[in-house]
């Protein structure tokens, strides 16, 4: 058995919740645009105090309805801002957000909302919300239940957005500051559920602490990428995974600006618009942006030099990655020429897929094939990979820009221990590390081993003891 640490770099107080981090960087500039909104003339700026104006007025047409600390309410939804205003408008009304896949069957729409106990749902538009409505409808065990359906726009049916908002003009900021600091960072924000493959999808319960603390210590842990100015991402994976939500998190303690995109279909057009400075990406998108780049050098007849870069690239990469082993000194002086040929022929065509201006970009959600990670970073595209589950809060572990071991996913982010037992499963104690599954003794029975959380992962230690 073995075992890696890294000391937390950033403590909270216990009675504070991830409402705070909105308020603290509405405090240190309350003009700053946390967001950005893409809008017909291109992407508009959300200021900080615009978008906390929004968040409580939403916030208060929740509690007009109703809603107690502690209460869930589900969001149906593709990535979108109004998906985030909704998830802060829950937490500052004092409830726990549980996402739902806007590709969800009507089973798992079903059961989570039973599962979870929801009485109210944000729903993306009125085919969704049409959807609910007959889920609920067609469900003996709900049939029954007062589910009150919200669409996320300010424009179509009510109830939506905009007569949310007006109903709860009547609530004070007295009681709305009641209900927002009500959470400590033990209570859960969010019941996100597993995929559910061998049965019922399980509700993890994702508190406040392990939102704020993750956020918190992944900005001390990757400065690089996070504390520089004009820091900004733009955000296409779904909102649903925790993954997707933990990031959103982690760029709003930063003050780094956000944008969102519903999907792949549109990505490299809003790529090339918002121009982001780093970006999370999974396999599947280096995947394609490789491939699609391969097909028009054949296209357009430069096939053989578009091999001849890539095979510059990755010999460049895999130079580098020894040297960061102890096993070699790095690109030798061929290699050098031969990249920096293509680094001023090709490469920043490659570079501009993304937007031209990303200096790091993030793989998470499965590993990352390693010609794929030495083919971008020997581009200019670096790849840190991570890993982590649900119910970690998605990171756990990731490479940094000064310790980067390509088929590695890293160390231990801070507050992190990982160990990895005698039969190879990875065990997982610290600060993201779930309160457990909600309603399934069963389940939280087998979840936890010494203290440790045990998700059935398997993995091994590198030789400069990264994990993978």
């Amino acid at each position: 058995m073995r075992e890696a640490s890294t000391e937390l770099l950033v403590e909270l107080d216990a009675g504070s919740n991830v409402t705070d981090l909105l308020l603290e960087q509405h405090a240190a500039n309350p003009a700053h645009a946390l967001y950005r909104r893409k809008g017909p003339n291109g992407w508009v700026d959300v200021p900080a105090a615009k978008f906390l104006q929004d968040v409580s007025a939403l916030a208060k047409g929740l509690i007009a309805g109703g809603l107690e600390p502690g209460d869930t309410v589900a969001v149906m939804s593709a990535t979108s801002y109004e998906w985030t205003l909704v998830d802060f408008a829950i937490w500052f009304a004092g409830g726990v957000t549980v996402p739902i896949y806007e590709t969800s069957s009507t089973r798992q729409v079903e059961w989570i909302i039973r599962d979870a106990g929801v009485r109210r749902v944000f729903a993306q538009d009125r085919a969704m919300a049409e959807l609910v409505t007959g889920v609920v409808a067609g469900s003996p065990p709900l049939r029954d239940r007062l589910v009150n359906v919200v669409r996320m726009d300010s424009d179509g049916e009510a109830p939506n957005l905009a007569s949310l908002a007006a109903a709860g003009a009547g609530v004070s900021d007295a009681e709305l500051e009641r209900h927002r600091s009500r959470a400590g960072l033990d209570d859960v924000a969010s019941l996100v559920y597993t995929s559910g493959t061998t049965g019922n999808p399980k509700g993890c319960e994702i508190t406040h602490g392990n939102f704020a603390l993750v956020a918190k210590n992944i900005v001390a842990f990757l400065p690089e990428l996070l504390v520089q100015d004009q820091a900004r991402t733009l955000m296409f994976l779904p909102l649903a995974h925790v993954l997707a939500r933990a990031v959103q998190v982690v760029c709003l303690t930063a003050g780094a600006t956000l944008g969102h995109t519903p999907g792949a279909a549109q990505l490299l057009e809003d790529l090339g618009t918002f121009k982001p400075t780093f970006l999370l990406v999974v396999p599947r998108i280096f995947e394609k942006v490789r491939a699609t780049a391969a097909h028009k050098a054949v296209v357009t007849g430069k096939g053989r030099l578009f091999q001849a870069a890539s095979a510059a690239a990755i010999a460049y990469s895999r130079d580098l990655d020894k040297q960061s082993r102890g096993e070699g000194t790095g690109p030798g002086l061929m290699c050098r020429i031969r990249h920096g040929l293509f680094d001023r022929l090709l490469y920043p065509r490659l570079r501009q897929a993304f937007g031209g201006q990303v200096g790091y970009t993030v793989s998470g959600a499965s590993p990352l094939a390693h010609d794929d990670a030495h083919f971008f970073r020997g581009a200019g595209i670096p790849v840190l990979e991570g890993y982590g589950l649900t119910e970690t809060t998605a990171p756990c572990t990731a490479n940094t820009p000064s310790r980067t071991r390509v088929g590695s996913v890293g160390i231990p982010i801070p507050g992190t221990t990982i160990r990895v037992a005698e039969d190879g499963e990875i065990l997982v104690k610290g600060i993201g590390v779930f309160k457990g599954y909600h309603g399934n003794a069963a389940a939280n029975a087998e979840a936890f081993v010494d203290g440790f959380s045990a998700p059935g992962t398997l993995g091994c230690w590198t030789p400069t003891g990264s994990s993978r």
